[in-house]
């Protein structure tokens, strides 16, 4: 499954960056990239532990920028 999300507060493209990576080593994720030009993430993981991942992504976030929101729809 692949959505994308609007990031709130992403200071510093090196942040998305750092960001990016991480959640890339995550168990599930297929592929992920964060744009701090457009303040979005896209996130292509796996349906049946979607949500799981998901949760996963914000403690990434957070633990690299904690100022960093990211808009669940």
């Amino acid at each position: 499954m692949k959505k994308k999300f609007k990031l709130i507060d992403l200071d510093c493209a090196n942040c998305a960056a750092k960001m990016e990576a991480a959640i890339q080593k995550l168990s599930g994720v297929n592929d992920a990239s964060v744009s701090f030009m457009t303040q979005k993430l896209t996130l292509d993981a796996d349906d049946a532990r979607f949500d799981e991942i998901l949760q996963e992504v914000v403690k990434v976030c957070a633990r690299v920028e904690p100022d960093c929101q990211i808009v669940l729809k």
